[in-house]
């Protein structure tokens, strides 16, 4: 079956999370991504053992940002490392890289230097805080450029609770799509005029767009408060709710002409329909805190699937505050192909968030071993089987 990237060569040259996982998105598509580790391995291989990080015997950080690639493991600072790479590069199509750009300039890879090898070569550049400033060095992950410097950080913890840290890889999945979406412009553009280019993106500037309309807010001279804690919540048909499990729903009512009465019925708190305190939307703004604690009452009587049911049966706006434990199961998830198996069937992974009619993508595969494909891509790049017993035995290649 041809897919639309197949016979696009892509070199990723990065690690930590963004920037492989635009990658990761191309080869779902057919693309052919070499991932280039060190000898010793990619670090994040480890980043699923760290302090912190859910306990499992699977390595999830690399099945799920490594799928569908191949592995050649080499060192980079070797005269060999340099040629292997040069010889790759001078054939590949994408090169994507967040190595800090003082690394690329002491192993020879910027984008001048990979230009003056392949004129057409798309080179995919991610960084922290951008490319140029005083801050354009500074190492930088998800919590810090995208979650706290954006703005986020602050701006989703009441008023009384301190900062929350973010979830692991939450800020670079999102902004590995951005890098994508450069890479396919270049494409496009070198379809037309048969030139490369670079592309550039960055965690600040993904973790501001992700913030935009309270950033723009703030540009144009609006307050932003801060926000309050969910009991005392503004609009109590725009909150989250307890159940008597012990798990949490929320609801998001907009056109409350219509569904103010659904709601009641559905919760069997049409007592409310006749209380003076939430007769209008004005006065159920005006006494929000009053008709918190009154729809606290209601939900904690019953467990969150019953609550379910019955608002998805009177179609109210709201879903679920899904747990780890929730997703395994979701089936609209699973009808849709987010949740998908691997190709051998040893589990399910996360799909790439993109799909495009008449095309389908190549079943994941499970993620390499380190080194596992170097000497056949050695062979495919030229090199010959004493060349690369030499290179193994120098140990540039592992």
């Amino acid at each position: 079956m041809k897919r639309i990237f197949d016979g696009l060569k892509v070199i990723d040259c990065a690690s930590f999370i963004a920037a492989p996982a635009a990658a990761t998105v191309l080869s779902d598509f057919g693309a052919d991504v070499i991932k280039i580790e060190p000898p010793t391995g990619d670090a994040y291989r480890q980043t699923f053992t760290a302090a912190g990080q859910p306990q499992s015997d699977e390595n999830y950080c690399w099945l799920l940002d490594a799928r569908n690639k191949r592995s050649l493991a080499v060192d980079l600072a070797s005269a060999d490392g340099k040629a292997i790479l040069g010889r790759l590069v001078s054939t590949a199509d994408v090169f994507i890289t967040n190595y800090p750009s003082a690394v690329r300039r002491k192993l020879g890879f910027t984008y001048a230097d990979l230009k003056a090898r392949n004129e057409k070569l798309i080179y995919a550049s991610f960084s922290g805080y951008g490319e140029r400033g005083a801050e354009a060095d500074k190492p930088g992950f998800d919590t810090t450029a995208w979650w706290a410097r954006s703005g986020m950080m602050d701006g989703v913890r009441a008023t009384s609770a301190n900062p929350a840290r973010s979830l692991g890889g939450m800020g670079d999945h999102p902004s590995s799509l951005a890098l994508l979406s450069g890479i396919l412009m270049a494409l496009y553009r070198r379809q037309q005029t048969g030139e490369g280019g670079e592309v550039t993106s960055s965690l600040l500037a993904n973790g501001l767009w992700a913030n935009g309309l309270i950033a723009q807010a703030a540009l144009c001279g609006a307050h932003v408060p801060p926000r309050p804690s969910r009991d005392a919540a503004p609009n109590a048909l725009g909150n989250s709710y307890r159940c008597r499990d012990g798990l949490w729903l929320i609801i998001a009512i907009h056109n409350e002409d219509r569904q103010w009465p659904d709601l009641l019925d559905c919760l069997g708190a049409q007592r409310l329909q006749d209380d003076p305190r939430f007769a209008t939307r004005e006065k159920r703004l005006a006494n929000s805190v009053a008709l918190i604690a009154e729809l606290d009452s209601v939900f904690a009587s019953q467990d969150r699937a019953f609550w379910r049911d019955r608002l998805n049966a009177k179609h109210i706006l709201f879903d679920i505050i899904a747990t780890p434990a929730d997703l395994h199961n979701d089936l609209q998830m699973i009808e849709n192909d987010i949740l998908v198996p691997f190709a051998d069937g040893s589990g399910e992974t996360i799909n790439s968030p993109i799909w495009l009619s008449g095309e389908t993508k190549v079943a994941p595969k499970r993620a390499p071993e380190l080194g596992e494909h170097s000497d056949a891509i050695l062979r495919e790049a030229g090199f010959a089987e004493d060349e690369i017993t030499r290179m193994r035995a120098a140990k540039s290649v592992a």
